[in-house]
């Protein structure tokens, strides 16, 4: 490892408050579990959603439909090593806890669901309250469903998704970024948060984060694989957030191009900073599956062939999801 890394990771352990020596969990559909309990996860698919669909729809389903699509594909997902996956379906656009139990309960699969609100999509998701409410009176609700469970069922969700739109960072969206800062301090949930190509957002964002002083490692910057500048994804990545490459697909374009991102990370020895999904979705308002195998199947065998150790592996499926999601309040030191 180069010795600049070297500082870096050193100038994290100085600033970062959480104790990874104290248990660490991670809230399933399920229940609480010890965040080590995850095993092989897939930090960003959608299980099922309605993006596309109106908003006061979104979380309807063809039950036997779902179920007969799903089920089997959650179990196919599992047998090829998989444990885990982060349902990033926000509220509003589909989120459906109680099928998220019944689904895991079925397929064996350990699923974490979401607190949050989805503010990309020219703000089609976001719910005529959030306008109208403070940051405040937001993570009031979202620190509700964290300790109560969510829409009366018992289960609680295990991080915060967010989404910022192109271009300069909106009023609302700021809000709801906020309300997430003000929810993680509450709660030590981490911010997932759509970012994709947009840099002017990435520093918005740590702006805020430094506001409540919190802690970069707070926060993953979701569809950093879009960002087709790296030095900007590493520059990020040494402040300590979390970068996640989530589009993996099995198509070699994609795979290339996630790879180039990769070594790049690596070469600056930043690895432990880095997620890797599919966006994938396994009910897409109800058509194809949209596949979350190709990890699996195809590109762990390309990190193989391309000088990737086993240590490395492991780091980037399993240690590094757990890293990022184990429940605990992450502020810098004063």
């Amino acid at each position: 490892m180069k010795l600049i890394p070297l500082i870096f990771l050193f100038l994290f352990s100085c600033q970062n408050t959480s104790e990874p020596d104290q248990p660490i969990s991670i809230n399933t559909v399920n229940g609480q579990i010890p965040v080590e309990d995850l095993g092989f996860a897939l930090p960003h698919e959608h299980v099922m959603s309605n993006f596309g669909a109106a908003i006061e729809k979104a979380d309807s389903y063809d039950e036997a439909k779902l179920f007969a699509q799903v089920v089997p594909y959650l179990k196919e997902v599992n047998r090829l090593g998989v444990k885990s996956i982060f349902d990033c379906t926000a509220a509003y656009f589909g989120r459906n806890v109680k099928l998220l139990k019944v689904l895991s309960d079925s397929s064996g699969m350990q699923i974490i669901t979401n607190t949050g609100i989805y503010g990309a999509a020219n703000d089609k998701y976001i719910p005529q309250f959030a306008f109208e409410k403070s940051a405040e009176e937001i993570a009031k609700i979202w620190i509700d469903e964290f300790e109560k469970g969510i829409e009366g069922t018992g289960v609680k969700p295990g991080f915060i998704k967010l989404a910022f739109d192109d271009g300069t960072p909106s009023e609302i969206d700021l809000k709801l970024f906020e309300a997430g800062a003000i929810t993680h301090l509450a709660t030590g949930l981490t911010m997932a948060v759509h970012t994709g190509n947009n840099p002017e957002a990435v520093t918005r964002q740590l702006a805020i984060l430094e506001k409540y002083q919190i802690h970069t490692s707070a926060w993953i910057w979701v569809h950093a694989n879009k960002t087709e500048n790296s030095a900007v994804i590493i520059e990020t990545a040494k402040k300590g957030a979390w970068i996640s490459l989530d589009g993996v697909k099995a198509d070699s374009e994609t795979l290339n191009h996630h790879l180039k991102l990769l070594k790049d990370l690596k070469a600056e020895g930043l690895l432990a900073n880095v997620l890797i999904s599919h966006d994938g979705n396994s009910f897409p308002r109800g058509k194809a599956i949209r596949p979350y195998d190709a990890i699996s199947k195809v590109f762990l065998k390309a990190l193989v062939e391309n000088g990737f150790s086993q240590d490395e592996i492991n780091l980037l499926t399993q240690k590094n999801p757990q890293e990022a999601f184990g429940i605990r309040i992450r502020k810098v030191k004063q």
